[in-house]
């Protein structure tokens, strides 16, 4: 039941899309008690849903999050629009500055992005009909 789901993004390593590795350790645990009971089957298989649910939720964060990213690159764009305006010698050298910025935006947010896409890919999630 092990997931290769990694426990912290990109960036500030706060964001977990999915604890997988703690259903894991509860599967062990309860595999090494050994239960004799009928409730076993019921409760590998409740475990195994659960993991399955969480599996497609972190595989529709991913997802949802790039699409976000996506959004926000689209919206830098728009002010990126002004250097068509600019010129090579504009008297408030600061405005170079301000557009540099838009696109270190833009990196860190393709970053993210393509992060979220990553384990997207590499997520086992069955594809439905």
């Amino acid at each position: 039941m092990k997931q290769n789901v990694p426990l912290s993004g990109i960036g500030d390593g706060t964001r977990r899309f999915a604890d997988m590795a703690i259903v894991g350790r509860l599967a062990n645990v309860i595999k090494d008690t050994r239960l004799d009971c009928e409730c076993r089957s019921r409760l590998d298989e409740t475990l195994a849903r659960f993991a399955a649910l969480e599996i497609r939720r972190a595989a529709r964060e991913h997802l949802a999050n790039a699409r976000s990213q996506r959004e926000r690159i689209e919206a830098i764009l728009f002010f990126l629009q002004d250097i068509d305006e600019m010129g090579a010698t504009e008297r408030d050298r600061s405005v170079y500055l301000d557009v540099a910025l838009l696109f270190d935006d833009i990196a860190n947010t393709a970053k993210e992005g393509a992060y979220s896409m990553r384990q997207l890919s590499l997520s086992p999630v069955q594809t439905g009909p």
